[in-house]
């Protein structure tokens, strides 16, 4: 129960916010494709959970949660694959955008250096092979096609405005994409209230902009995956 309300606050803020922009900027907004979005992250927390945990587990002895994001991954597939969005649109392609590797090459020495700095000063616990495994694969392979991947799309149209930065297009959508990505790590419900952890909020968001950058920058989901799971994994290995 506590994760359902955990969800029902995450898309409260997300329409809060959403309608607030949109009000502002009534040319730029689809309510439509907000609503869209709120029902992506609604089913995308569903498959995570177990359906908050009603349906069975199907892979039992796991100690990580495997099926939820075997799930969640077929899920966002089959969004991917619709009309409305497009597998080459929303970035699923090996292919970069001319130019990319070498204008985004700064970046990704950014982002490693920045996760193996927290990796040397916070160390993790000795891990074991499922976690390695786990880490290594899933979490990119799930959030980044979710987050920078069809949720990106899908409030990308909510909000149509654009400002030129660092050589992409920025909208609402990306900044948006980017707190939903905090709320998902750093937000919750326990013992009868809601609670934030600002420092998991700032190293779950803040990282997810320069994710968003690459995303933008090459026109694919390759580099922000790899990097996503390089972020989980390296604190594993000191």
């Amino acid at each position: 129960m506590n994760s359902f309300i955990s969800l029902l606050g995450t898309l409260a803020l997300l329409l809060l916010a959403g309608g607030g922009i949109g009000l502002a900027d009534r040319r730029g907004f689809s309510l439509r494709w907000l609503l869209v979005a709120a029902a992506l992250v609604a089913c995308n927390d569903a498959l995570l959970t177990r359906f908050y945990h009603l349906a069975p587990n199907l892979i039992p002895g796991a100690h990580w949660n495997w099926q939820g994001k075997i799930l969640a991954i077929a899920l966002t597939l089959l969004i991917a694959a619709l009309p409305a969005f497009g597998w080459r649109r929303i970035g699923l392609t090996l292919k970069q955008a001319r130019g990319s590797m070498i204008a985004t090459l700064p970046v990704v020495l950014i982002y490693c250096s920045f996760f193996t700095l927290l990796a040397l000063y916070f160390p993790d616990d000795p891990s074991g092979v499922e976690e390695v495994a786990f880490q290594l694969t899933m979490p990119g392979l799930e959030e980044e096609p979710f987050y920078r991947g069809i949720l990106l799309f899908a409030l990308d149209r909510a909000f149509t405005r654009r400002v030129r930065f660092l050589g992409v297009d920025w909208g609402w959508g990306a900044l948006l994409s980017c707190a939903l990505f905090g709320l998902a790590h750093g937000f919750g419900y326990a013992d009868g209230h809601f609670s934030i952890d600002p420092i998991v909020m700032a190293l779950t968001a803040l990282p997810s902009l320069l994710a968003v950058w690459l995303r933008l920058r090459t026109r694919s989901l390759m580099m922000p995956i790899l990097l996503h799971n390089f972020g989980n994994v390296i604190s594993l290995l000191f």
